[in-house]
């Protein structure tokens, strides 16, 4: 199985939902998108076999990965909403409370550049209660960025370790992920990543604003943050048009072409296991 597949436990979350319970994933025919992007749903500099399947979240990330020449590529939609299908239950409005902030991240091999003094002010001005805010493991694990937001008065958290090399992975960062978002009633951040679609899908209130950083050697390929300021446009902003942003994220996230289990097991070669699962 490729690594990255078990990025964020997605592989656990698809086995679980295809009905093999808590057991280590089987290997999966192809490879799974592991997070929201503009391209043709696989992360740059990773290696890939030729016409290895390539199992996307979205029609228009498919129609994408055509265009630049990627055949043998099917839609399943992202591995959250197949969490959201096993999860289903959103707690009342009234049970939710401030905003869940996620500062634009980096990770091993690129690191982000930015003020974080000035977001937190700009945080601050524009919160109109409590907030969290979730760095991801790379920047919690910086004593210096995490002081920063703790000393702001924030509710600081890190969701878990997203894993490398079959290693480390948490099977319920996720779960854990769910669980956060349904206890607030805005998810917000400098960016339009995969964490504004997952607030939305579960029951938040969008918004993004503030200086997006920069990535360290960020591929310009796709356009970058700059054409995902053009194409959506209507997601940028401290208050965005909640039917709208939750029609946008149904799209972006597959939530339509969700398998049932036994399709999944079909398309991720899980039809006819041997008793003993193989691991990668």
């Amino acid at each position: 199985m490729h690594h990255a597949n078990h990025f964020y436990g997605h592989a656990h979350v698809l086995a679980r939902y295809a009905g093999l319970g808590d057991r280590h994933p089987p290997r999966i025919n192809g490879y799974v998108q592991h997070g929201w992007n503009i391209g043709d749903g696989l992360a740059p500099g990773h290696p890939y076999a030729e016409r290895t399947p390539s199992l996307l979240w979205s029609e228009q990330t498919r129609r994408r990965a055509w265009s630049v020449g990627r055949r043998n590529v099917s839609v399943i939609g992202a591995p959250f909403t197949y969490l959201l299908a096993m999860e289903p239950d959103d707690p009342p409005a009234e049970e939710r409370e401030g905003t869940i902030w996620y500062p634009f991240h980096g990770w091993e091999g690129q690191h982000v550049h930015g003020d974080h003094k000035k977001l937190i002010a700009l945080i601050r001005e524009t919160e109109p209660g409590p907030v969290t805010v979730c760095l991801y493991w790379h920047e919690y694990g910086m004593r210096g960025v995490r002081r920063l937001y703790e000393n702001a008065g924030f509710r600081v958290i890190c969701h878990g370790y997203r894993g490398h090399w079959w290693k480390d992975t948490d099977p319920y960062f996720l779960d854990k992920q769910l669980v956060e978002l349904r206890r607030h009633r805005r998810v917000a951040s400098n960016r339009l990543t995969s964490a504004i679609f997952y607030g939305i899908a579960a029951g938040c209130e969008p918004a993004v604003y503030g200086d997006p950083m920069v990535l360290a050697d960020e591929d310009p390929t796709f356009g970058g943050t700059a054409r995902i300021r053009r194409q959506w446009p209507e997601l940028h902003g401290a208050s965005v048009d909640l039917p709208t942003a939750v029609a946008i994220a149904r799209d972006e996230l597959g939530t339509d072409h969700r398998c049932t289990p036994a399709a999944l097991r079909e398309l991720l070669g899980w039809a006819n296991l041997q008793e003993e699962p193989v691991d990668h």
